[in-house]
């Protein structure tokens, strides 16, 4: 079988970051998944001894905590603080814009929209910056707008780092439409354009799709969408133990890319083994 990667995939600048600083911080924990990425997760763990913590009520004043490239909530942080004094901020700087963007904006009374999914460790820090949280929406299209009640007149809207400029570019025009004034702040990280537009492209011109990641992340999901547009034999998987030879009968070339948290060595693997089909 024949393999063409992306012209652009896999670690993003946010990750490589808070991997060199967890390999920097031997025997410390992470406060939850330092990245979407159990496998990578797992190699820190064995090699650097770094552990991880779900619960603040586990964190011991002695310890060395990181936190996740996501972010984690202000009042978390603060919690955090109180309970260790050795706490090392992995959050990835395009996190911490949106995070501060809200808070700037609330503090000036605008209502808040965030673009992106409620229930992902990043929008719940990002959605924590706003001075009243009941004020802060978080919408995943513009049809969901609908249901919402602005406490003021002005909007200010960010994006989950990871999501699709397309629909965020919709929610916006819908915003604009509506209110008296909306403040736009484009929060969608450069590297996740590049490895969308990739894929994007890749799809168009192989007969199968392999999208490597973890299926717990956004920005792995969002690529896999993108890939199904255009090769409707498009698979997400975590690691080689997931491929099924079936899915390259009668085809001559195989796409792949990689979400921002899939390391190389996990992408190479995957190569070697459909190369081999």
């Amino acid at each position: 079988m024949k393999v063409k990667l992306a012209s652009s995939y896999g670690f993003c600048f946010g990750v490589k970051r808070a991997i060199k600083i967890a390999e920097g911080y031997e025997n410390s924990a992470t406060m939850g998944p330092l990245i979407h990425n159990q496998n990578e997760i797992d190699r820190l763990k064995n090699d650097y001894n770094v552990g991880l913590y779900e619960n603040l009520s586990d964190v011991k004043p002695d310890d060395t905590v990181i936190i996740r490239t996501h972010g984690i909530p202000k009042n978390d942080l603060k919690e955090l603080k109180k309970r260790s004094e050795k706490v090392i901020n992995a959050t990835c700087p395009f996190v911490t814009t949106p995070q501060q963007n809200v808070k700037k904006m609330s503090e000036e009374n605008y209502s808040i929209l965030i673009f992106g999914d409620e229930n992902h460790p990043e929008v719940k820090g990002v959605k924590s910056y706003g001075k009243d949280e009941g004020d802060v929406h978080v919408v995943l299209s513009k049809d969901e707008l609908k249901n919402i009640k602005f406490k003021y007149d002005k909007i200010a809207t960010v994006a989950q780092t990871t999501r699709k400029k397309e629909i965020y570019l919709e929610i916006v025009n819908e915003l604009i439409l509506k209110n008296k004034e909306v403040r736009v702040f484009n929060t969608i990280c450069d590297a996740t354009f590049e490895n969308q537009d990739a894929a994007r492209e890749l799809s168009k011109e192989v007969d199968v799709m392999v999208v490597i990641g973890g299926k717990n992340s956004s920005n792995t999901k969002q690529l896999h969408s993108i890939c199904l547009e255009n090769c409707k034999d498009s698979y997400l998987i975590e690691n080689v133990s997931e491929i099924e030879s079936k899915w390259f009968q009668n085809k001559n070339l195989c796409g792949i890319t990689a979400g921002a948290s899939t390391p190389d060595w996990i992408i190479q693997q995957v190569v070697e083994s459909i190369e081999k089909i």
